[in-house]
């Protein structure tokens, strides 16, 4: 079949070297092959390709590889020398043996032509290159495409720096034993042009643009991460659109002894930096201290940092201490000890570490790192946290003169105080009514140079510029969520932090009361809750700075209509728009997000000083971390808003559909709010659709219920699975998931129940959903306004 005239102009673009072409389909038997003969050996159905091209590193030097014929960036999938390049007059060749060799180096895996078998090199629409019973698909390099056997190979880069073995990645670089930093529960077996990943046991997972039928590959890249990639045909360009790492910093090996792996301007970039104390030699990657450690030493503190010590026994030691003195007295004590790692959360977590290996800087990190340094050292820390008081006080000496002597003059001396007190009233007087004609001006000019009183123990204050600067002028492309309390843009630092910064609506009130609120809310500390870390109150703005959760709110991973049907606080059903399509949640994952926001819901309504109630549960206020744990947003922001915007009898707070029933019978609003509606949430997770999708029911729309039906099956009819997400209902297992599920479902109904007083509070829906608490049969939920039947 002739060549399209296009395809043979970009092959040419593609190869600059060559001044003729000369293409051979499918198989050739044609030995000697050197690379002044210009031939390539394409598939049948010209996909891929195979012969030599020019190395990238080294002039006048070639590789022999498989790589995509129609595509005029340079993508192999396979390669014979990519780390040993031939010169020109190199030939590919069968010796003697039958083995085939390029030049001196031998094929992986010794393909031999044997017996009475062809002597014919054969590549297939796949992409696999043949040779007698050798097969390249047996012996992959970095990469491996659609229909290849993932199974029992291992890719590799860098020498075998970084390998994956089909489960895990690992890298071998290491100051003593091989290091894992990645690990699937199951392992690789397939990937398809779809974009899904077969595992072993049955289990998959799908890609960002899982569906459309493209081109794909699984390749190992230089910086160890394994990524999937897709080509754009339209865009004529490589897409990541899955990695196993987010985080590039948490590979292993990213950066040298004593170094700290920070992001560049994105997380798609890092940047290797000393610690303090360190310096960094020029022209070499190279860091040592400025001065050696002496017995008389001291402690700096590094907050987000992390040195795991590399996996050699005795790098690090771990004990319990019961608070961060003995902590610090342990690294003392042991003239190895480098630093030490602690944790303030009462869980006596300390770790002595002896050799700063694979130090990494993440706003994930939960212990604080202790640098020893010698005590001359001049060196300030750069790492600090988010929640730094500032002082804004200065000390003053005042010093009162003695007593006159005794005097029997009583008249001369009432007479002077009371001159003296008549002086000082006017005086002040005065001063008072100078101040009230130009407070707006003081109040203004306190505003701009930032000596506005800030409250003991707040947040960090961001100037707006800051904020400004971070979200390129709150740029639109930065928008990263919409709502009633304002929108959220995402913004990047000048400390390289990714962080969401909140832009609130409607508040009014002192600046004094707002400080205090942000305080408030700064203070309420939980796993499951969004980390504020500061705030802006200038220029009549009112911004709070929560930490960045990647993975977006929880709705976008459940709900997969090609529609977004979510009503928004005034209850209009918002247009179309397409969704971005996210992985499915197992059924581990969709339980642990139960559990940790019915959790976070318990110590905002029982556990902190200050008492919470959310008035908006739904999935849009649930954010995923990159771990897919569960955080919840938008709590306490109630405090901000107007007097009118807060909980009252006349105007209802929340989202239709998730709110209970006494806020349209505008009976007394309590936590018991917050249950229901974190009971409505708990239903669509198990069953991935809107509580308002009619599910098969002869009823009319009108009086259809979530809840009733959802009762009915699991109670009548007996049935759980009927309400189960059909998404991932081939993988629910009743040994393993029964229990967990009808946890799930007989807490949400419990939830559900129309009267406040019969709904559990969230402490004990915690304990109903970890199943320390044993769960007796609900009422059936009903409406209000209906009744049952």
């Amino acid at each position: 079949m002739p060549i399209p005239g296009p395809l043979l102009l970009a092959l040419f673009l593609f190869l600059p070297f060559q001044t003729s072409y000369a293409q051979i389909r499918n198989q050739t038997s044609d030995f000697p092959w050197i690379p002044s003969e210009n031939r390539t050996l394409v598939s049948n159905n010209s996909v891929f390709a195979a012969g030599f091209l020019p190395s990238r590193n080294s002039s006048g030097q070639f590789i022999f590889a498989v790589y995509y014929a129609n595509i005029s960036e340079r993508t192999t999938i396979w390669s014979v020398n990519d780390d040993s390049p031939v010169n020109g007059t190199s030939s590919l060749s069968i010796a003697a043996s039958g083995e085939l060799r390029l030049g001196g180096i031998r094929f992986t895996g010794a393909p031999t032509s044997s017996g009475n078998a062809s002597q014919t090199l054969s590549l297939s629409d796949d992409g696999d290159l043949s040779f007698g019973n050798w097969s390249s698909f047996r012996y992959p390099t970095n990469t491996i495409v659609p229909n290849q056997n993932i199974t029992l190979t291992t890719l590799s880069v860098k020498k075998e720096s970084f390998r994956f073995t089909g489960k895990e990645l690992i890298f071998n670089g290491g100051y003593d034993e091989p290091v894992s930093y990645y690990s699937s529960n199951n392992e690789f077996l397939t990937l398809n042009e779809l974009g899904m990943i077969n595992l072993e046991n049955g289990a998959t997972f799908i890609t960002a643009d899982y569906g459309d039928r493209l081109l794909r590959r699984l390749k190992l890249d230089d910086d160890g991460n394994l990524r999937i990639y897709s080509f754009d045909p339209k865009l004529r360009q490589w897409s990541v659109v899955w990695q196993a790492m987010p985080e590039l910093c948490k590979i292993t090996g990213t950066c040298g002894p004593n170094l700290i792996c920070m992001y560049g301007d994105t997380y798609n970039t890092t940047v290797c930096n000393c610690p303090p104390g360190f310096r960094q030699f020029p022209g070499s990657d190279e860091c040592r201290r400025k001065t050696n450690v002496t017995k008389d030493s001291k402690f700096l503190q590094l907050d987000y940092v992390n040195f795991t010590g590399g996996s050699g026994p005795g790098n690090q030691v771990y004990f319990e201490a019961s608070n961060f003195t003995r902590c610090e007295a342990g690294c003392l004590n042991d003239p190895k000890c480098v630093g030490f790692g602690y944790k303030y959360d009462g869980q006596r977590y300390c770790v002595l570490v002896r050799q700063l290996y694979y130090g990494l800087w993440s706003p994930s990190t939960e212990a604080a790192f202790f640098l020893r340094v010698d005590k001359s050292e001049s060196d300030k820390t750069t790492f600090t946290g988010l929640t730094s008081v500032l002082e804004t006080t200065c000390p003053v000496q005042v010093s009162l003169p003695l007593p006159p002597d005794e005097s029997n003059s009583t008249a001369r001396n009432i007479a002077i105080i009371s001159t003296l007190f008549a002086a000082e009233l006017i005086s002040g007087v005065a001063f008072f009514w100078v101040f009230l004609k130009k407070y707006v001006k003081y109040r203004d000019m306190a505003r701009t140079f930032g000596l506005e009183f800030l409250p003991a123990g707040g947040p960090k204050r961001f100037s707006y510029a800051e904020l400004k600067t971070a979200t390129n002028d709150f740029s639109s492309a930065n928008v990263v969520g919409k709502g009633g309390f304002g929108d959220v843009y995402k913004g990047v630092l000048t400390d390289h932090r990714i962080v969401a910064v909140k832009c609130l609506k409607n508040v009014t009130g002192g600046d004094n009361e707002f400080w205090a609120e942000v305080t408030i809310i700064a203070r309420m500390h939980h796993l499951n809750l969004v980390r504020l870390w500061g705030f802006c109150a200038e220029k009549g703005q009112r911004i709070l700075v929560y930490e960045y959760v990647p993975n977006g709110s929880l709705d976008k991973f459940l709900f997969r209509s090609g529609k977004a049907d979510y009503p928004n606080e005034n209850g209009d059903v918002e247009g179309a728009k397409l969704l971005d399509r996210k992985p499915i949640l197992d059924w581990g994952i969709r339980y642990r997000i139960a559990l940790g926001v019915a959790r976070a819901m318990a110590y905002l309504h029982e556990e902190c000083l200050e008492w919470v109630l959310h008035c908006d549960i739904k999935p849009e206020n649930i954010l995923l971390g990159a771990d897919f744990c569960p955080k919840i947003s938008d709590f306490g922001l109630s405090k901000l808003r107007k007097k009118e915007d807060m909980v009252s009898y006349s105007r209802m707070r929340g989202t239709r559909g998730y709110m209970a029933p006494e806020w349209v019978k505008s009976d007394q609003i309590t936590p018991k709010a917050d249950v229901y509606s974190f009971g409505m949430v708990l239903l669509e997770i198990v069953t991935g659709v809107r509580n308002f999708d009619i599910q098969g029911s002869k009823m009319d729309s009108e009086e259809w219920y979530f809840p009733r039906w959802a009762f009915d099956k699991v109670y009548k009819e007996m049935n759980v699975e009927d309400i189960l997400d059909n998404q991932i209902k081939g993988s629910y297992d009743s040994r393993l998931h029964e229990d967990m599920i009808t946890r799930m479902v007989k807490t949400a109904i419990w939830c559900l129940q129309d009267r406040p007083e019969m709904r559990p509070s969230m402490g004990k829906v915690a304990k109903m959903i970890e199943g320390t608490v044993e769960i007796i049969e609900p009422k059936k939920p009903t409406i209000f306004f209906l009744g049952d039947d």
